[in-house]
């Protein structure tokens, strides 16, 4: 239900008169205060870095801060269901995308319909993960990776930024296809998941690229394969997982903006305007592609049904991977 305001005004007669505001007048004047924009995740992890990147050129374009708060928990399902039950009116979004696409089918009980209870705003951009390793670690492919494994059953450790995230599954359909069995273990945010990969912790695991390139080139970290369909330019020597012997095998992470449900079709059209052209300009174009992002751009309509056929696309895979809740 749209929300219409109220405004009085006291007439030269002295008598006060009430003017209807209507979703369109204001978005109008929309946004007229701070934007809080939720990143579900702990910082340092690709959501965190993308709400970043994008408030920022947000802040820049619409005259209001946008001001990132970190709401961590349940596969960033906590601060999803804190944007879902806010109030609609474009203050309060959140930096979502395909961890809670999975968590429609992980979790068995959520506070809030993804479809129903969220708006989609704008797609923001879209990248692959890339399996990185450890240095000690001797295999130096997918193929070696995988007689590692054999050899040492349940031994190697992998990390994740949580349970039904895109690198945990990545990992465990890594493990159905190869037939061999890792250790899974979970973590708050992508940012532990790096220092104790760094300090040796953990044998390897599946890393967005932005988090992922600045240890893969100062030699900290061995970058064995890329997770998604296609090899990234900022690793053009690193094959794809299929390339490398499992076919079949395509995890590919995206995410947007996302609001409210009844969020005004006013103030999501200009928030999908001021985004999606916030995400075409020159610089941020530049930016996100050195973090091996391609920029999404969509209506919300085709964002809508993007989300939609998602969700029904990572529930095979939940089910294929048998991957559960630790």
């Amino acid at each position: 239900m749209n929300i219409i305001g109220f405004v009085a005004v006291v007439t030269t007669t002295g008598l006060l008169a009430i003017t209807l505001v209507t979703p369109h007048a204001l978005a109008q004047d929309y946004p007229n205060k701070p934007i809080r924009l939720v990143a579900p995740f702990s910082p340092g992890g690709a959501t965190d870095v993308l709400a970043r990147i994008v408030g920022q050129k947000m802040t820049e374009r619409m005259g209001q801060p946008v001001v990132i708060e970190n709401r961590v928990g349940a596969g960033g399902n906590i601060g999803a269901e804190q944007v879902a039950k806010s109030v609609p009116d474009g203050y309060t979004l959140l930096m979502g995308g395909v961890p809670h696409a999975i968590g429609v089918t992980l979790y068995p009980k959520l506070g809030y319909d993804m479809v129903k209870d969220l708006t989609a705003v704008a797609e923001v951009a879209s990248f692959p993960s890339v399996l990185v390793l450890h240095p000690s670690l001797p295999a130096k492919s997918v193929k070696e990776l995988i007689a590692l494994a054999k050899a040492r059953p349940g031994q190697l450790n992998f990390g994740s930024a949580g349970n039904g995230s895109p690198n945990h599954l990545a990992l465990e359909l890594f493990d159905t296809l190869a037939g061999v069995k890792m250790t899974h273990v979970p973590y708050k945010g992508a940012g532990q998941v790096v220092g104790d990969l760094l300090a040796g912790q953990l044998q390897l695991a599946s890393m967005g690229l932005p988090v992922a390139m600045p240890h893969v080139q100062s030699g900290k970290l061995r970058a064995i394969a890329l997770t998604g369909a296609a090899r990234s330019p900022l690793l053009p020597r690193i094959p794809t997982v299929v390339e490398a012997g499992l076919p079949g095998f395509d995890v590919t992470s995206w995410y947007g903006i996302f609001g409210p449900a009844a969020l005004s079709k006013d103030i999501v059209a200009k928030l999908n305007n001021e985004i999606g052209s916030a995400i075409i300009s020159p610089d941020l174009t530049e930016r996100l592609t050195a973090l091996g992002a391609e920029p999404a751009v969509k209506t919300p309509a085709e964002f809508a049904q993007y989300v939609r056929n998602e969700i029904t696309k990572w529930a095979k895979i939940v089910m294929e991977s048998g991957a559960k809740l630790d």
